[in-house]
């Protein structure tokens, strides 16, 4: 070997590390293959193509993505079999290119975050820091179907035909009740956290905050009420309010309740709404602007409870 040869292959071997075991291999990544009794093969980096493919000398088409370098080393071993009795292939990733995720909606830190191996569904959360108080109850999740359908009983193929989509329960994967829902995240997997249905209690009440509503559900003022353990005892319960959002509008609408006829049995319990805000003033203080109860609700002062 020349000087020139031995110099390129020093760089190359200062440059390129192997992976991690846990790494898997993705289209985008370059590897460098090492196959001492295999003179076409050089050690020059090899990108893994689009289909997941490398293309080297002697061996032809090797599949990569998916593998590990360990098992990538096994593969194109196999392949020199025909011509070597015993092949020694080493496999090092050059760089790594190839497992971005994409993870949005109600978290700590949303954005685009690296894989760096195999990560479960609720390891990619904590990776975007966690879920916020106000998520929601279902994770949903799109895959290319080039990583195969999404392990999971509800998993559809979208409209376009180039997607898998389903959905997970929150609790499944907090909770750890439901072990099988918390799968293998694959490469440009996109992970959505929608912002939860929230009833909004504030005022004179025991336990003011934001209560997240489940699937379909929905909440009346007295169990509203209830889930704030009542009314303080300054609380003026007949001039309570509901503030409503008027859709199509950043304003809300003022809807007058009295909650001491309904207490009675004198009034009918009055439905609230996603986003509503129930607002019990005090014997004192009666009236409040609703972009003061606006700033409170959403304002991230309040402690949000999920209802069991």
């Amino acid at each position: 070997m020349t000087l020139a040869a031995l110099l390129v292959s020093f760089i190359l071997a200062y440059q390129a590390s192997p992976a991690p075991d846990t790494y898997t291999l993705g289209p985008g990544d370059q590897i460098v293959v090492r196959v001492p009794d295999v003179e076409e093969i050089s050690e020059k980096p090899v990108p893994i193509d689009l289909r997941g493919e490398i293309d080297l000398p002697v061996a032809g088409r090797v599949h990569a993505a998916g593998l590990s370098t360990v098992q990538l080393e096994s593969a194109i071993a196999a392949r020199l079999k025909k011509y070597l009795v015993e092949p020694d292939v080493s496999v090092y990733l050059a760089e790594m290119r190839s497992q971005p995720v994409s993870v949005l909606g109600s978290l700590k830190d949303p954005g685009v975050h690296q894989l760096q191996g195999q990560k479960t569904l609720f390891e990619v959360l904590s990776l975007a820091g966690g879920l916020r108080e106000d998520a929601g109850n279902t994770v949903k999740i799109t895959r290319r179907l080039e990583w195969g359908p999404i392990p999971l009983p509800d998993a559809e193929t979208d409209p376009t035909g180039a997607y898998s989509v389903a959905s997970v329960k929150v609790k499944d994967i907090m909770a750890a009740s439901n072990p099988a829902a918390n799968i293998l995240i694959q490469p440009e997997d996109v992970i959505s956290v929608p912002r939860a249905e929230v009833i909004y209690a504030i005022g004179a009440v025991k336990k003011p905050g934001g209560y997240v509503l489940g699937v379909n559900q929905s909440l009346g003022v007295l169990q509203v009420l209830a889930l704030a353990e009542g009314l303080d005892r300054t609380a003026a319960a007949a001039d309570v309010r509901i503030m409503r959002l008027v859709a199509g509008t950043g304003n809300r609408a003022e809807i007058p309740v009295n909650l001491k006829k309904i207490m009675s049995g004198k009034g009918a319990d009055v439905p609230l709404q996603a986003d509503d805000i129930l607002f019990v003033p005090s014997s004192k203080t009666k009236a409040i602007g609703y972009r003061t109860l606006e700033a409170v609700a959403q304002g991230g002062t309040l402690i949000f409870y999920r209802i069991p």
